[in-house]
């Protein structure tokens, strides 16, 4: 059985681990750290995202389609798309500058984006959430469930006050840190008006990247209604949910001053609830946050009207979720995939912010709701946790536990309730039990390799993913790859597309009876690694095709009569339906991640590729498709790529 120290990168052990000594109510203790720049400095100059012209769009969207299509339904949408862009697309256009014009407070994108979560009535766990592992820590016995709870709790409070106070280092991408993330740079920036902040990182090319969703982190949840869900931000909130055995506990974890309470106090109550001995509940909620929506939301009415608004309001107003599961992983990859991404939702709910779920030996993740917001927000605080657990624990294996602040939530529940939490659980495993996992590792070869032949390893990452999809199926289907578009105000995402004529080209060849020499496989791949480059730079430009087609659509449906032709095209419908869905987990922290398969017959990739090994994580609906058979194209196919990067190996 492959096992999860294989995919580990090697930080190596820690010498001697010192518990940090510092006073409860001590600067030390509450912050992070105190940036020498406001958290918020460049919010007021980031550039807003532009809207690309209709032209550039529906040229990149025939670019997109054309290795999709046939000749003959190639040349249709070719007709229907220039129909579209030199009429009614034009006046969409127009309409959609204008309102964004009258909107200088955010992106064209941002709400449509909200929305378009918000309104989605499935389930949102497998559906939506995403998780990211963390590695161990590097001294074993902190990675006891108790013990690792107490000290991401803390790091996490820590991270809050610290956003809070506006002393959190901004979030900002350097291409190289060694010349951007320099003295100089933060002493123009401070010299600066706000106005133009950004520039002065500009000048030493580095990016301050949009921070309006950190805001959410924190006592927020996604709150079930009919139709729409309400994202529901709570202020003054003092305890989180911490969930053991299929109960919810309202945990105090700040005093009446807002400060942090001691370790000894936050460890108690972890303590406390960790040794509950109360059998499971006969029937736990949890369940009922991986319904359909508004099942769930209509369930929820029902339990405020008979008597539980107090305990959901505990559970909405939590600054966050902890989840102590009882079951064990063992080094089992594909057991941590299913625990992380989904487990058993009646020690679950779902739609919290974020909730950290540790398993019965100490392995952690953060599973995240997806509607207010990506994957920035989320990785920073992923890896700012991290670094403090490992730099400076609160507690450790000698520690006394302390005073425990616990109170456990009591349910109302009448026939209606538990028959509608016992249709949610056989809904729920029903679901659960129809995802399966694969696991793709190839360990001669990450980063190094790909970087010493000119080529991009996240291009050839994309590339392998195309030619074992072709390997398996003969077919080059609708593939998604996010891209962050933060270096904007109130960016959110953009695909790229990963499926190009390159691609294409590549994946017939090397699947071919009659594979062409290396040399020309060679120049095929750095034509896939040379046009994903291009594609890559555009989407974080916010020059992608598909974020601005999804908002020409919804004007459409709110001013035209019907639907124009270019929608109804028997090609876009697919165009959308991501057969190959994946994203990328870039931190030395993360062990594992990802999130279910879009499409039923389709495949959830979630990648990674360190200096010298690259692997991915696979979900999918084997009724619908085969992991193990992906899986088997996916070593080949990578085997075949790193016989052309390196010839004779």
């Amino acid at each position: 059985m492959l096992r999860l120290s294989v995919l580990r990168p090697r930080l190596g052990r820690m010498a001697v681990r010192h518990l940090s000594s510092s006073p409860p109510y001590s600067d030390e203790y509450q912050f992070l750290h105190h940036s020498e720049l406001p958290t918020d400095v460049f919010q007021a100059s980031l550039p807003r995202l532009p809207i690309p012209t209709i032209e550039n769009t529906c040229q990149r969207y025939l670019n997109a389609q054309k290795p999709l299509l046939t000749d003959e339904q190639f040349a249709h949408t070719q007709d229907v798309t220039l129909r579209f862009q030199q009429g009614i697309g034009k006046n969409l256009q127009l309409v959609l500058r204008k309102r964004d014009k009258a909107n200088k407070h955010t992106s064209y994108i941002s709400k449509p984006w909200f929305d378009m979560y918000l309104t989605d009535r499935r389930p949102i766990v497998i559906n939506s959430n995403p998780f990211m592992s963390y590695i161990d820590d590097p001294d074993t016995p902190y990675n006891d469930q108790v013990i690792r709870a107490t000290n991401m709790t803390i790091a996490a409070l820590r991270f809050m006050r610290t956003l809070e106070a506006g002393i959190l280092t901004p979030e900002v991408f350097h291409l190289n840190a060694a010349k951007s993330d320099v003295p100089g740079m933060r002493k123009l920036v401070k010299l600066l008006p706000r106005r133009v902040a950004s520039f002065g990182a500009y000048y030493y090319k580095a990016f301050p990247l949009d921070m309006s969703q950190f805001s959410s982190l924190f006592a927020s949840t996604r709150v079930p209604r009919i139709g729409k869900d309400e994202l529901k931000k709570t202020h003054a909130s003092k305890h989180i949910l911490v969930i053991r055995n299929g109960h919810l506990y309202a945990v105090d974890v700040m005093d009446a001053s807002g400060d942090i309470l001691s370790p000894a106090d936050i460890h108690g109550s972890i303590a406390s609830v960790a040794n509950d001995p109360s059998p499971p509940p006969e029937s736990p909620l949890g369940y009922l946050s991986a319904e359909n929506r508004d099942t769930w939301a209509a369930v929820r009415e029902h339990l405020l009207e008979t008597g539980n608004g107090e305990a959901l309001e505990a559970v909405d107003s939590a600054l966050f979720c902890i989840v102590l599961d009882d079951a064990r992983i063992n080094d089992d990859p594909v057991a941590a995939f299913k625990q992380f991404l989904h487990g058993d939702a009646a020690n679950r709910w779902f739609d919290k912010s974020f909730s950290i779920v540790f398993s019965g030996e100490g392995k952690a993740a953060i599973n995240f709701e997806h509607a207010w917001g990506d994957g920035v927000a989320v990785l920073r605080l992923f890896n700012e946790i991290f670094r403090d657990v490992t730099e400076k624990p609160r507690v450790g294996p000698d520690s006394h536990p302390g005073t425990a602040h616990v109170r456990r939530l009591e349910w109302k529940l009448d026939g209606t309730s538990k028959q509608a939490i016992a249709d949610a659980k056989k809904r729920f495993w029903e679901f659960a039990d129809s995802v399966a996992i694969g696991m793709f590792m190839d360990p001669r070869y990450g980063k190094d390799i790909c970087k010493q032949s000119r080529i991009s390893p996240d291009a050839v990452m994309q590339m392998g993913f195309q030619v074992a999809y072709h390997r398996l199926t003969g077919q080059t289907v609708a593939s998604y790859e996010s891209c962050s578009t933060s270096a904007f105000l109130h960016g959110r995402t953009e695909t790229i597309r990963p499926a190009t004529e390159a691609t294409l080209a590549l994946s017939r060849a090397l699947n071919s009876s009659t594979r062409p020499e290396r040399a020309q496989l060679r120049q095929l791949m750095e034509d896939c690694s040379k046009r994903h480059g291009e594609l890559t730079v555009n989407a974080a430009k916010g020059q992608g095709c598909d974020r601005h087609l999804f908002a020409l659509r919804l004007l459409a449906e709110e001013l035209e009569d019907t639907m124009p032709d270019f929608y109804k095209d028997p090609a876009f419908q697919p165009f959308n339906r991501f057969k190959i869905s994946t994203s990328t987990l870039s931190t030395p922290y993360v062990e594992t991640g990802g999130f279910g398969a879009v499409e039923a017959d389709g495949f959830g990739i979630g990648y990674s590729i360190r200096e010298r090994e690259l692997g991915a994580m696979i979900s999918n609906y084997p009724a619908h498709t085969d992991v193990d058979s992906f899986v088997d194209c996916l070593e080949s196919t990578f085997h075949d790529l790193h016989d052309i990067l390196v010839p004779g190996s």
